[in-house]
């Protein structure tokens, strides 16, 4: 079983200590658990919601808007439920050792970049190069 990793409230990680040490990982693993807690929560809410207010609306415009407004907040749910999976990935990669590794290169990725994208797989430049070439690729 794994041991508890004390983590300080405001703990940062920090460019100046190991790479993905033992608190690195804790510290992304707790951000990751929270923003999945919060997605997982506005999925319920979203359901709730939308069992509550199903009711006839007699006119056809309102009725159209309310549709509209059903369309769009399952389009965001459904958004929300690939980053889940996306998340659970990353989670995986923190219990298997590979996280904050660039699949591309295997090189470190900066953790500016994990603080503010924790799901990232690629490193800066490398999900650069792979956007230009899907720009090229791309069949518009």
């Amino acid at each position: 079983m794994k041991q508890d990793v004390f983590l300080p409230e405001d703990y940062r990680p920090a460019e100046d200590e190991p790479f993905m040490n033992e608190r690195q990982m804790e510290y992304f693993r707790r951000k990751l658990l929270n923003w999945k807690a919060e997605l997982l929560d506005e999925s319920r809410d979203t359901i709730e919601g939308l069992q509550e207010n199903t009711r006839n609306i007699p006119d056809v415009a309102d009725r159209a808007s309310e549709e509209t407004d059903r369309a769009l907040e399952l389009r965001t749910r459904d958004r929300q439920r690939k980053l889940v999976a996306k998340i659970d990935a990353a989670i995986r990669r923190i219990d298997e050792g590979e996280y904050g590794y660039c699949d591309v290169t295997g090189e470190p990725i900066s953790l500016k970049r994990l603080d503010a994208r924790p799901i990232a797989t690629m490193s800066l430049e490398a999900q650069e190069r792979h956007e230009r070439r899907e720009k090229v690729h791309r069949d518009d």
